[in-house]
């Protein structure tokens, strides 16, 4: 077993031919512990915020949502395997929910800072022109579509719908996510109350908050498929010790002519 050293290749980076089908270092200490403590926090805050909701199973829009106001969405009572506390205790969810979400935020800044100092950003999630052109997204569609995984060089890069995926998570769906979920605290609305004021009041920021949180459960469900679908062991190996080992190119199929 061959194991390459690069520290040029971690995180996306120009990779070089002589790597398929070697292990390479693909990502940052950084990266990896922003990952599991995201798996942790997102886990704990969705459980828990499951039980919140049963407690007020309806979704309003504006200022206020009560019993006897038209809700536009009644999400279902979920089931005790898949709530925290197991057994209804709104205030103990409230406290698993809060406590997780300091760490999810964070979390978030500390990666961010971390990814601005060693350019992960800058490097390996800015879009090219090439890349959102018109005909190459929609290659990268159909190659998603037909479970068409990258191999070689090409899979030490993000591909386009990665890279507009991270960047509408990170950047759009997590901080809209933070801060509908502090605006819905009577501490926070007391000290900077304008986000709310800009969603249109509490109840419409508690329904821009499930939402954000049906889209952060809906990503982890797709990224969980793909890492099965592209191979289990050699993704989450990658998210552990940093180790990737590069799938090779498929041999070229060579038809011989008849004599």
């Amino acid at each position: 077993m061959t194991t390459t050293p690069a520290p040029e290749l971690v995180d996306g980076p120009e990779p070089r031919s002589e790597h398929v089908g070697e292990l390479v270092y693909r990502h940052r200490l950084t990266t990896r512990l922003w990952h599991w403590t995201n798996a942790v926090a997102i886990v704990v805050m969705l459980m828990s915020g499951l039980m919140i909701s049963n407690a007020h199973p309806h979704l309003y829009w504006g200022e206020y949502g009560a019993n006897f106001d038209r809700a536009w969405f009644n999400p279902p009572s979920f089931p005790g395997w898949a709530t925290i506390p197991s057994t209804y205790n709104l205030a103990l969810a409230r406290h698993w929910h809060l406590f997780f979400a300091w760490v999810f935020a964070w979390g978030l800044f500390a990666f961010l800072i971390a990814s601005l100092v060693n350019r992960h950003i800058a490097r390996d999630l800015t879009l090219t022109r090439r890349e959102v052109s018109p005909r190459h997204l929609w290659q990268d569609v159909k190659d998603h579509l037909r479970l068409k995984f990258p191999t070689g060089q090409e899979a030490l890069r993000y591909n386009p719908i990665q890279k507009i995926t991270y960047i509408l998570v990170i950047f759009v769906l997590i901080p809209l996510l933070i801060v509908t979920g502090l605006s819905l605290s009577p501490g926070f609305d007391a000290v900077m109350r304008w986000p709310m004021a800009l969603m249109g009041g509490r109840a419409s920021a508690r329904s821009i908050h499930f939402i954000c949180a049906g889209g952060i459960a809906s990503f982890i469900v797709v990224h969980l498929v793909l890492v099965v679908l592209a191979g289990p062991i050699n993704e989450v190996r990658s998210m552990i010790t940093g180790r990737y080992r590069v799938p090779p190119d498929p041999e070229p199929v060579v038809v011989e002519e008849p004599a």
